[in-house]
C-alpha cells in the first residue's frame, strides 16, 4: 500500500488495497482486447498497469523528447515493485485511459505553530498534468483554524493571487479541547471542501495558509501538535473517512501520504487534433475546449488503447449476452452486431404482432370513449364548483352593485375564469411579477390586447378572501390618477382574482434600494412624494368613502414608464364612515412603517397613514431601508434614527449625497422637517395628509425655504378637510345595496 500506516491501525491499508485491487481488475478488463503498451515495453509494474502514452524506459512513452511527464520508473528493489513518476518521484497508484487520470501519492503538511504560510507544490507539475478539481478535496485537521489553498499567480509560485480569485477555504472548530469519538470530517476538528480549478502545468501549485479562526494567535484551544492539511482523492477519502479521521485524531498519526488525482492530456500542436490517436477505430476530443490539449477514445463498438495503432479492437457482442442480450441468432459485425429472430418463431411472432395490434386498437378506442365521458363529467363538476365559489364570494351582490351604478359599470367588469386562464397561459410561473402579503401577481394579456396585472391569493383562508373583496369595494369607487386602476375581478375561484392596470417600471422600493444604472433624481423623488401624498389625501378626504390604507410603504408605490406614482395593494385597507375619526381593529402593517400609537392602542386613524408616509419621505431623502443594521449588529428603524439625526442637526450625515450634488439640499431640509412632523409619536401632533400635500406642492413649486413653518394654519386645514369630505356627490354612499355589500366584506382584524 502506498499510504504507510502504523501496524496498530491497519484499516486504511486494507481498504486502500482492496480499492486498488478493484481498480486493477476494471483496468485489465477494459484493456483486454489487445496490448496496452508499445511493443517490447513493460505493461505493468507490480500491481499497476502501464498503458501507453505512459511508459517505462526510453521509447516507451509519448513525447519523451519533450519531457511531457509520461515517463515512469519501476523500482523493482521494493517488494512488491512500485511505480514512480520519473521527473517528480511521486508514487503512481493507478492510471485510467477512459477518464484521463492518474492517481499519485501526495504529501501531508503539518505545521507546529499557530500560523502557517508556505508554498504547495504538486507531486508533478509538467505541462501535460494538472490537479483535478472535480475529483479531489481539500482537507484540514485542527482546532479553531481556517485553512486555505490559494492558487499562485501565473508565473509566480511564491506569491498569493491578488486578483480576488477563488480559493479553497475551510474552517475546523473544537468546542472543548477534545474531539474523541468523532468519525466524520464535518467541521469539528476536521473540515473538508472542494479544490478550486487549477491551471495546467506550472500553475498547478499554490499557497497553503492557516490562521486562527478568531484571528488571535493566543486565544481558543489547539489540540497538541496534530494540525494537518492535504489534497486527497475525494472518492478514496469518502470510502475511508472513518479510518482517516480516527488516524489523524491520534497524537502521532503515521500517515505520510494520501492519494491525489491528476488529469492528463496530450499537449499537441493546434490544428493537429488527431495526433496521438493512432488506432484506426478511435477519435480525439478536446479537453476544456482547447485544440492544444486532447485525449483519445475508442469508437463505439470497440475497446482497448486508442493511442496504439492496433489498440482499439472490435467488441464481440455475441460473447457478452449480459451486456448485449439477443433472443435470436447473434451475428458479430465490425463495431456492432445483428440479432435475427429464429426461423421457427417468425410465424408465431407475426401472429402475436397482429393480435397485439388488434387488441391495442380496441383498447385505444375504449380509452378514448372513457376519456371523453370522464372529461364531460369533470367539466360539469368544474362548472358547478365555479358557480358555488361565485355565490360564496358575493358575486350576485357585486353584479347588482355594478348594474346599479353606471360609473362603476364603465370601469369594472366581472371576468370569467377562462378569460384569465387564457390571459396568463393558465397562470404560468413565468408570468409571475411578484408577491406581497396579500397575494401573487401575474402578468396577463386580455382578449382586447390590454396588458394587465392579475392578483391571486397565496393562502386559501376566509380572511384572505375578505381582504380581496375589501380591495374590490374600495378600488371600484376610487378614481385618481395616482391610485392603481381596477379593471375587474373574477369570483369563480376559491379565492377571488383582481385584474388591474399593469405598471411596468417596478416599485419605488426597487428604485431606491437597488444598485441600478440610473437612480431616481431628486426632482423625480420630490414629485413622487407629492403624487403619493395626493393619492393618500384623496383616500382620506376626497373619495366617496373615507379609506385608511393601513399598509403605506415604498413597495406598494408603483412607478409607470414616465415615473408617475401609483398607490396599490388595498387588501389591508379599511373604509369608515365620513363621521368617524378612527376605528378599533387588529394590528396589521409592515415593520418599519407601522404607527407606534396604532400598535399600542389598536386604534386606526388617518394619522396612521401619515406616520407611514413620513417613513417614505425619510427613505426618499436618505435612500436607507426602513429597518437596517446600525453599528454592525444593532438593528434599528429608519424612523427613530432619522428623527434623532434631525433633532441633533446632523441631517447631512444621513442625507443622500446625490441630492446635494443636484442642488436640492434646501428643499430636502424642508421635506426633512415635514417628515419629522409626520413621524411624531402622538397622532394629534402630526399634520393631515392635506397639509402634507400642500407643503409638498410648495416645495415642488419652489415657494418655500428651509426656515418655513412645517405646516400651515391648522384651523384652515380642519375646515378644508371637513369641506372635502362633504363634496357634492362624494360625501355619502349612494344606496343601501352598496352599503350592504361593503359591510358584508368587512371582518374583525
Amino acid at each position: 500500500m502506498t499510504i504507510p500506516v502504523s501496524s496498530r491501525r491497519p484499516a486504511i491499508d486494507m481498504i486502500g488495497a482492496l480499492t486498488l485491487f478493484q481498480t486493477i481488475l476494471a483496468t485489465a478488463a477494459a484493456l483486454a482486447a489487445g496490448r496496452i503498451s508499445l511493443p517490447g515495453c513493460p505493461e505493468s509494474c507490480g500491481d499497476v498497469q502501464v498503458p501507453y502514452p505512459f511508459g517505462i524506459g526510453q521509447g516507451c512513452f509519448f513525447h519523451e523528447h519533450k519531457a511531457a511527464g509520461f515517463n515512469l520508473i519501476c523500482n523493482e528493489t521494493l517488494h512488491p515493485p512500485k511505480l514512480f513518476l520519473a521527473a517528480a518521484g511521486a508514487e503512481v497508484l493507478g492510471i485510467s485511459l477512459p477518464d484521463g487520470t492518474v492517481r499519485v501519492g501526495g504529501d501531508v503538511r503539518r505545521w507546529p505553530g499557530f500560523v502557517y504560510d508556505n508554498t504547495w507544490y504538486a507531486p508533478y507539475a509538467a505541462g501535460s498534468f494538472r490537479v483535478s478539481s472535480a475529483r479531489n478535496s481539500f482537507v484540514a485537521f485542527g482546532c479553531n483554524v481556517v485553512a486555505q489553498l490559494i492558487p499562485a499567480a501565473a508565473g509566480a509560485a511564491d506569491t498569493l493571487t491578488d486578483d480576488g480569485g477563488a480559493a479553497s477555504i475551510c474552517a475546523a472548530v473544537c468546542a472543548q479541547q477534545t474531539r474523541n469519538g468523532s468519525s466524520s470530517c464535518s467541521g469539528v476538528g476536521c473540515c473538508r471542501t472542494s479544490v478550486v480549478p487549477l491551471a495546467w502545468g506550472a500553475a498547478t501549485y499554490g499557497r497553503l495558509h492557516v490562521n486562527h479562526l478568531l484571528g488571535e494567535q493566543n486565544s481558543g484551544p489547539y489540540i497538541g501538535t496534530n494540525k494537518t492539511m492535504f489534497i486527497v482523492d475525494q472518492e478514496w477519502f469518502s470510502r475511508n473517512e472513518r479510518e482517516v479521521v480516527r488516524e489523524f485524531s491520534q497524537p502521532d498519526p503515521q500517515v505520510r501520504s494520501v492519494p491525489v488525482v491528476f488529469e492528463w492530456s496530450l499537449n499537441v500542436t493546434a490544428g493537429d487534433g488527431t495526433k496521438g490517436c493512432l488506432s484506426a477505430n478511435s477519435f480525439s476530443y478536446s479537453v476544456d475546449g482547447s485544440d492544444d490539449r486532447r485525449r483519445c477514445n475508442c469508437s463505439q463498438g470497440y475497446e482497448g488503447n486508442p493511442y496504439l495503432s492496433d489498440g482499439c479492437q472490435d467488441i464481440d457482442e455475441c460473447q457478452q449476452p449480459d451486456r448485449y442480450p439477443c433472443n435470436g441468432t447473434c451475428t458479430n459485425l465490425p463495431g456492432t452486431h445483428r440479432c435475427s429472430p429464429k426461423k421457427s418463431s417468425r410465424n408465431l411472432t407475426a401472429l402475436i404482432t397482429i393480435i397485439a395490434l388488434s387488441a391495442g386498437f380496441g383498447l385505444l378506442f375504449s380509452l378514448l370513449g372513457v376519456a371523453k365521458i370522464t372529461n364531460k363529467i369533470k367539466q360539469r363538476r368544474a362548472k358547478k364548483l365555479r358557480q358555488k365559489f361565485f355565490k360564496r364570494n358575493h358575486g350576485l351582490l357585486l353584479q347588482q352593485l355594478i348594474s346599479s351604478n353606471k360609473d362603476i359599470a364603465e370601469r369594472m367588469k366581472i371576468f370569467s375564469l377562462e378569460e384569465l386562464e387564457q390571459a396568463t397561459n393558465k397562470f404560468d410561473r413565468n408570468r409571475i411579477l411578484g408577491g406581497g402579503g396579500h397575494g401573487t401577481v401575474y402578468k396577463g394579456i386580455l382578449y382586447d390586447q390590454r396588458v394587465v396585472a392579475i392578483k391571486k391569493s397565496k393562502i386559501v383562508v376566509q380572511r384572505e378572501i375578505d381582504q380581496f373583496i375589501n380591495e374590490v369595494v374600495i378600488l371600484s369607487q376610487t378614481r385618481h390618477r395616482n391610485v392603481v386602476k381596477l379593471f375587474g375581478c373574477c369570483l369563480e375561484t376559491e379565492v377571488p382574482l383582481l385584474v388591474y392596470e399593469f405598471i411596468s417600471n417596478g416599485t419605488l422600493s426597487y428604485h431606491l434600494h437597488r444598485q441600478i444604472e440610473n437612480p431616481l433624481s431628486w426632482k423625480d423623488r420630490s414629485r413622487i412624494a407629492l403624487e403619493t401624498a395626493r393619492a393618500i389625501a384623496y383616500l382620506h378626504s376626497a373619495a366617496s368613502i373615507s379609506v385608511f390604507h393601513r399598509d403605506i410603504k415604498s413597495e406598494n408605490i408603483l412607478l409607470t414608464d414616465n415615473l408617475t406614482a401609483k398607490v396599490s395593494d388595498f387588501g389591508a385597507s379599511r373604509s369608515i364612515s365620513v363621521d368617524d375619526t378612527g376605528i378599533l381593529t387588529g394590528i396589521q402593517g409592515t415593520h418599519g412603517y407601522l404607527d407606534p400609537e396604532y400598535y399600542y392602542t389598536s386604534r386606526l386613524t388617518e394619522k396612521s397613514d401619515v406616520y407611514s408616509f413620513g417613513v417614505i419621505l425619510a427613505e426618499l431623502i436618505t435612500r436607507i431601508k426602513p429597518v437596517f443594521s446600525y453599528h454592525s449588529s444593532e438593528v434599528t428603524s429608519l424612523a427613530s434614527h432619522f428623527v434623532s439625526m434631525r433633532r441633533n442637526n446632523r441631517l447631512l450625515d444621513v442625507l443622500d449625497p446625490q441630492i446635494v450634488e443636484e442642488g436640492g439640499a434646501e428643499d430636502a431640509e424642508v421635506i426633512a422637517k415635514l417628515a419629522e412632523a409626520c413621524l411624531g409619536l402622538k397622532g394629534e401632533e402630526r399634520p393631515t395628509m392635506r397639509q402634507v400635500e400642500t407643503k409638498l406642492e410648495d416645495v415642488q413649486g419652489s415657494k418655500v425655504h428651509p426656515n418655513s413653518q412645517t405646516t400651515r394654519i391648522s384651523q384652515n386645514a380642519q375646515k378644508d378637510e371637513s369641506a372635502s369630505r362633504n363634496k357634492s356627490g362624494e360625501g355619502t354612499r349612494q344606496y343601501s345595496l352598496e352599503k350592504e355589500f361593503i359591510q358584508s366584506s368587512e371582518i374583525p382584524r
